[in-house]
């Protein structure tokens, strides 16, 4: 039985881009593994707050990841 661990930054992803991600991580796994699997495959996603997350030492915000996603550095 697959768990699929998703973490995201708070207010990044609307709900139905989460809920997008939770049908194509699914469709992935059962492409590995065959259809039998899909109802048992699980995925959860998590959202950190923003400021709880960082990388290289630097805590991220919601307002970093979103002006990343627009090409802004």
């Amino acid at each position: 039985m697959p768990l699929l661990n998703v973490k995201l930054i708070e207010g990044v992803f609307s709900h139905a881009q989460k809920q997008e991600m939770i049908r194509k991580l699914t469709d992935t796994m059962v492409s590995i593994e065959g259809e039998n699997m899909r109802p048992v495959t699980w995925v959860v996603i998590e959202e950190v707050k923003s400021g709880e997350w960082g990388i290289g030492g630097n805590p991220l915000t919601t307002s970093d990841v979103q002006a990343l996603a627009a090409g802004q550095s």
